[in-house]
């Protein structure tokens, strides 16, 4: 077989997808599209999103040459997978056909932005093409490249974080530490996810933001599959409950740990009994030893609230190692910090950020955690992406574009025609969409081909560094709102509304 996990190539998708072969009107070309439908969490202040992850689903998924035994696979599940356990339809005739004369890839063409591109609601971030007689599978595959919207959507939340933090790293860090701001997000979030692969795709996702990272398979992906061997994530040594627990007392849990890890970076949960007074009692004692070691403390809070216990880190930090004052007037403490990992949102993150500025002291003083916050407490709808159907030649060589527009769901209007994407000159690069007939002289279509029929020849996937890097320039150079529709598509959207209307109020959209 040649799925993954033993499941045959033909299951990667709904059940209904398997039925619509036979509904399709006949025709000789149709597109399809995918767009996100709003910003992350419907923020208007910053609509800014990052497309990410495709590269995966293609080289996981669609890039797979399918086998006849695939096919006889889904044959034996879809006999009794209708109502009553009896046969439901499946296009077995088209699969048999591309298996024998495509060499066993799916029929259609990709068309996609780059990965780390960032974009707008409406952005065309890929679009679809099937032809001929496999015009009828042109969504065939939706399914699972929509799962696109969950490295998007990770990535989309970790690029909201950086852009807080940078926000007071920009007023309270010297120039010469700037450069620890890739640490100051750490994803935590492996425990939270539902299956090793989710861990995979959106730890990676937010390593395009941050370097620091406790998922191990994300950093390995990240390193090995994405980026040619060259690392991308780091952590640091650090206790977890049971470590402090298993000792008599936190003191000796402490001093076991500066033992073993003090001369480097290292990090103590401090709230296994009694948070404030492992601050005031415990730290001063064991000051001594870590002060021997030369180390680099991090105290890290579990519990409580969350600007209060960083606060307090802060402040018995302080008091135990001292701290001086850099060139923008803030302190910063003396060989240690505080990591706040505990139910971090980006709203308590910007709280506890304030916070710690009004109390005088540099953001490089602490540093965030995320887990489920980070890879779990996200869905499709955070930034509700869609696949539509915007054109088809019919068999007859009529074009007709289309577009939804449902009466009581304008939030779900989509577009029609086929398209093309380009940059903005009067918006510092920003994507706008524009029909593919009608984009401006001289401008480049960034939806590039990344599948045809099967792998294209000569294209290479741009490696982990470069995405990185293209996140990183675009979100930066990119406004928070932009137009990123342009007027002529507009105008003919609405051209095509008021074709659509004028075919319902008569009835012949119904059939009357």
């Amino acid at each position: 077989m040649s799925g993954p996990f033993g499941l045959p190539l033909a299951l990667l998708t709904d059940s209904y997808k398997a039925s619509h072969f036979a509904l399709y009107p006949a025709a000789e070309q149709a597109t399809a599209y995918c767009e996100f439908r709003h910003g992350y969490d419907k923020d208007a202040s910053d609509e800014r999103m990052v497309f990410c992850g495709l590269r995966y689903i293609i080289e996981q998924y669609v890039a797979r040459q399918w086998t006849v035994q695939d096919v006889d696979m889904a044959e034996a599940f879809f006999s009794t997978h209708n109502a009553g356990f009896k046969t439901f339809p499946f296009p077995k005739h088209l699969f048999l056909k591309f298996i024998a004369e495509n060499n066993g890839y799916f029929p259609v063409c990709i068309e996609a932005l780059c990965e780390g591109s960032v974009v707008y609601a409406h952005t065309p971030v890929f679009q679809i093409t099937a032809k001929d007689e496999y015009t009828s599978l042109v969504t065939y595959l939706e399914t699972v490249l929509l799962m696109t919207w969950y490295p998007s959507t990770v990535a989309t939340l970790s690029r909201r974080s950086r852009t807080a933090i940078e926000e007071y790293y920009a007023q309270s860090v010297d120039d010469e530490w700037l450069w620890t701001l890739e640490s100051r997000m750490h994803d935590f979030g492996f425990r939270a996810c539902t299956c090793v692969e989710q861990s995979m795709i959106g730890g990676a996702a937010h390593l395009l933001s941050f370097e620091g990272s406790d998922t191990l398979s994300a950093a390995y992906f990240a390193q090995y599959r994405l980026n040619n061997g060259r690392p991308v994530a780091t952590s640091i040594p650090a206790t977890e409950h049971s470590v402090m627990t298993a000792y008599s007392s936190e003191r000796q849990a402490l001093l076991s740990t500066i033992e073993a890890y003090g001369s480097g970076v290292f990090a103590c949960v401090m709230d296994s009994y009694d948070y404030s007074r492992a601050l005031s009692e415990v730290l001063p004692v064991v000051a001594e030893k870590k002060l021997s070691k030369g180390g680099f403390l991090v105290i890290r809070p579990d519990s409580g609230d969350q600007v209060e216990a960083v606060l307090m880190g802060l402040r018995a930090a302080d008091k135990v190692f001292g701290s001086s004052t850099n060139k923008k007037g803030f302190k910063v403490i003396n060989g240690a910090s505080v990591i706040q990992g505990d139910g971090v949102t980006t709203a308590s993150l910007q709280r506890i950020l304030k916070a710690v500025h009004d109390a005088g002291y540099s953001a490089q003083c602490v540093g965030f955690g995320m887990g489920g916050g980070l890879l779990q407490k996200v869905n499709r709808d955070t930034m509700s992406m869609a696949v539509k159907l915007s054109s088809i030649t019919y068999a007859d060589g009529q074009t007709r574009d289309i577009m939804k527009f449902p009466k009581e769901g304008s939030d779900k209007v989509s577009l029609p025609g086929r398209f093309a994407v380009c940059a903005d000159p009067a918006q510092n690069g920003a994507p706008v969409v524009y029909r593919s007939t009608d984009t401006p002289a001289n401008a480049e279509n960034l939806l590039r081909v990344v599948y045809d029929n099967g792998p294209v020849a000569g294209h290479v996937w741009d490696d982990f560094a470069t995405v990185k890097q293209r996140v990183g320039k675009q979100w930066s150079k990119f406004p928070p709102r932009a137009r990123a529709v342009s007027d002529s598509l507009l105008a003919y959207q609405s051209e095509v509304h008021a074709r659509q209307e004028q075919s319902v109020n008569a009835g012949t959209a119904f059939g009357i």
